[in-house]
């Protein structure tokens, strides 16, 4: 079945993403009005270390009104940057760490019911940390972002029991773990990511 968009309508745009309306056909001949996000996509960072931790932070959301457990991750809003040098770029900023190892993991779509948005999932390894002279100064909900290093297996625990409950962290964790289980032969190269 291909459903056939009759009209499409942006409603709203901004620099992260815009809304559209969309009138579809949908199957049996009957239209319906669609509406969705188009967003610029987003990176996010599994960082683990020799000792098998992860690096985790805790980031208000305004849309959930909480601080939730999350990765090190932002928006591709950098015109040209590579995806992974864009995941380079936000475990810099976001946790002042830097990496010499890059794999990517895994991309999700986070809520297609709603959005496009795709997250390029890398995994890094091989961690050091930023000097102190060349470290990013973080404002707004980054001001208070606080490095936690938890033990990956901790960490899988937190997702199955509701307590990391943003889609790419759980993702990210999990396919760590997946991937670490399986001596990392399950990572594909950064430079896949698209």
């Amino acid at each position: 079945m291909t459903y056939e968009v009759l009209s499409h309508t942006e409603r709203l745009r901004n620099k992260v993403f815009a809304i559209f309306t969309d009138e579809v056909v949908m199957p049996g001949g009957d239209t319906a009005l669609r509406d969705y996000m188009v967003h610029v996509g987003a990176v996010g960072v599994v960082a683990v270390d020799n000792g098998g931790r992860v690096a985790l932070v805790r980031q208000y959301r305004p849309a959930v009104r909480q601080v939730l457990w999350e990765l090190p991750a932002g928006l591709v809003d950098v015109e040209g940057e590579l995806l992974v040098d864009a995941a380079a770029r936000e475990l810099a900023e976001e946790v002042d760490l830097t990496a010499a190892t890059w794999d990517l993991l895994t991309e999700v779509h986070p809520s297609p019911g709603c959005s496009n948005e795709k997250i390029r999932l890398f995994l890094a390894r091989d961690i050091t940390p930023v000097p102190d002279a060349d470290r990013h100064a973080r404002t707004h909900e980054e001001a208070d972002l606080e490095l936690h290093w938890v033990d990956l297996d901790a960490a899988v625990g937190m997702v199955l029991s509701g307590q990391i409950t943003n889609a790419a962290c759980a993702v990210g964790v999990l396919g760590a773990a997946h991937a670490r289980d399986r001596d990392w032969k399950t990572l594909r190269p950064a430079a896949a990511a698209v």
